[in-house]
């Protein structure tokens, strides 16, 4: 870590030549993987794009260029580099540093990120700004071809050619977003990368233009667009060229020098600029390179080995639990078909696609196509199961309302993700969902409290149910104490009680109970089940027998379970979710308790509402 250690700012890679910058990549490289294998957080995204990352800094320079990075969970060596370093040991940990670019974190990040698809946008914002306020400054955005397939992007690069301002759009082309791409414009990528004879006579028709003697502005205004057609018409045109902008690439992502001068050559050039790089996911090590979709976002693992560590064997992964009863329901039920947008593995997808491809669509990063897609195929009498995160299903809302909700079709929303996360942070915690679902028409919502209650609603909700819903459920989940037959809109109580009813939804489960056990107050607990429609009858006829009720939720209090329980019933209660403000990274526990709905602050609340 010799050189590493000796850099505290950006101005610092200036100093170092050629020779130097490879030894830093190795040294980052290094650092990386041992510096995530005791924290988590995402490795081969970021050991992908070490050398593009030392690049962009020995070009720009951030405290006055603006570099908007997509997503943003590929910024590890960018922090590094702007002198973040020593905070790595506490990096996604609650009170440390963020896993994605956060402007309250450094003057270096210029635009807080986490969903897919909205850096070209962004940074054609700040370019415009800068444009109006006469000011000089460079603007870049680093977005990879994962997110192209985010229909986002289009509209900013169609927006950025119109406008011809001046900024730059590095293209950092993996072959990767989180699982393996998919769909056309990888496909037209992957043509690009193949046909270096295209981007040959391309530069060899410019080179020969080039050396006509210098003449008068019209003659050369002509000149130009004889250059222009002469290219046209011999060679292809990208895409990226018919939008409006200059076309740079492929270039090595993994050749300091060679992307150095580049984006140097692209600082020149007048209008919107795309570079096309290409690199390896996971470059340097090889459990990152053999398997970089599992070692896109990873907890602790063992260096030598590549072994993740294992977790509490009492929690059991929700999302492997909807993939095998996904299958088990498709083997009798030839009318179900899975969509996923680019989260076959995160979701528990790969399992049916494995069994069933000519059944499974990944649709790449399009939340909002993938609710549609499903809409018509629902139209056409199929049963489309749509699994995505919590968090990125927000980028669907009008589609759920308008293609789904008011034609009453019958998709089914499995929503990983629900409720905090954990160390991803705030653009990460599925707490939303609740909120912006139970207004839409026609749509019934599920919260399961356990692996086996998840099973039962996942076939309710596929076999017998008519009309859009949606399934919301944890990372992990309690492991079964003992089964219990689901119920649509049937509310379960779990223990009797007379000094108040603590009503629980979903995963909250485990925390009512023992949060009520350590009151020591005779409380009755309500497993709620049926988000929506509401089981007005037991929870009137609960709040009635103990004269009070507390809503303990894992979404935000505005519009969530407790709000809609209090309009159902016309009684107020004490609503326990979370705040109006966001939430920011940490681990569960540490969350929870900052929240105010972990086990102590519950029975504490529990005892203040008794005794009131």
């Amino acid at each position: 870590m010799g050189i590493l250690n000796n850099i505290k700012s950006p101005a610092d890679i200036k100093k170092l030549d050629a020779s130097r910058l490879e030894t830093l990549a190795r040294e980052i490289r290094g650092f990386l993987v041992e510096s995530v294998s005791k924290t988590g957080g995402h490795l081969a995204s970021n050991l992908g794009v070490v050398e593009l990352t030392i690049a962009l800094h020995r070009v720009f320079d951030t405290n006055r260029d603006k570099i908007v990075w997509d997503v943003g969970h590929q910024t590890y060596t960018h922090k590094i580099l702007t002198g973040r370093k020593d905070e790595f040991a506490k990096l996604r940990s609650f009170g440390g540093i963020s896993g994605f670019p956060k402007c309250c974190e450094s003057s270096h990040d210029c635009f807080n990120t986490g969903h897919s698809s909205t850096s070209v946008s962004a940074a054609l914002g700040i370019a415009r700004a800068r444009d109006l306020r006469g000011e000089k400054f460079s603007v870049v955005a680093v977005i990879g071809d994962g997110a192209l397939t985010g229909g986002l992007a289009y509209e900013g690069l169609n927006n950025a050619g119109r406008m011809r301002t001046n900024f730059i759009v590095v293209l950092n082309d993996n072959e990767m977003s989180i699982s393996k791409n998919v769909g056309g414009i990888s496909k037209y990528l992957n043509k690009l990368r193949s046909a270096p004879s295209y981007f040959k006579a391309k530069k060899q028709i410019d080179t020969f233009l080039n050396k006509i003697p210098k003449v008068g502005g019209p003659i050369a205004r002509q000149l130009q667009k004889a250059k222009d057609s002469i290219r046209y018409l011999l060679i292809e045109s990208s895409i990226f060229e018919d939008l409006g902008f200059t076309y740079l690439g492929p270039i090595d992502g993994h050749n300091i020098d060679q992307m150095s001068q580049v984006l140097e050559r692209a600082k020149g050039i007048e209008g919107p600029v795309l570079i096309h790089v290409y690199t390896k996911k996971g470059k340097g090590y090889s459990f990152a390179e053999d398997k970089p979709n599992i070692y896109h976002g990873i907890g602790s693992f063992d260096v030598d080995t590549g072994k993740q560590n294992g977790g509490s064997k009492s929690y059991i992964q929700s999302s492997k639990v909807f993939g095998e009863r996904l299958v088990e329901l498709a083997h009798k039920n030839k009318n179900i078909v899975a969509i996923t947008a680019a989260m076959p593995d995160g979701t528990g997808l790969n399992l049916f696609a494995s069994e069933f491809p000519e059944r499974f669509y990944d649709v790449g990063i399009a939340e909002a196509h993938a609710v549609t897609f499903g809409a018509g195929l629902a139209a056409e009498g199929l049963t489309p199961v749509v699994a995505v995160y919590s968090t990125f299903l927000q980028r669907a809302y009008d589609q759920i309302f308008h293609d789904v909700g008011l034609q009453n079709l019958h998709v089914v929303f499995a929503l990983d993700r629900s409720g905090i996360v954990g160390e991803d942070g705030e653009t990460h915690h599925g707490i939303y969902d609740l909120s912006y679902l139970s207004h839409i028409p026609n749509i019934s919502i599920l919260a399961p409290s356990s692996p086996d209650m998840l099973r039962q609603m996942l076939d309710y909700a596929i076999n017998t149910h008519n009309g859009p819903i949606a399934i919301r459920y944890n990372k992990i989940m309690a492991q079964d104490e003992e089964a219990y037959p689901f119920e649509f809109v049937r509310a379960r109580i779990i223990k009797e009680g007379k000094d108040i009813t603590l009503v629980s939804v979903g995963n909250m489960l485990e925390t009512a109970k023992k949060a009520a056990e350590a009151s020591g107050r005779d409380v009755e607990i309500i497993d709620l089940g049926t988000v929506k429609p509401l089981d007005i009858e037991t929870l009137k006829n609960s709040i009635s027998k103990t004269g009070a009720m507390i809503v303990l939720e894992d979404n935000v209090e505005i519009g969530g379970a407790g709000c809609q329980i209090e309009c159902a019933i016309g009684m107020p209660v004490r609503r326990l979710g979370y705040a109006d403000c966001p939430i920011p990274h940490g681990s569960y526990r540490e969350l929870y308790k900052k929240c105010g709905v972990d086990v102590q602050s519950v029975a504490e609340i529990i005892k203040r509402e008794c005794d009131s």
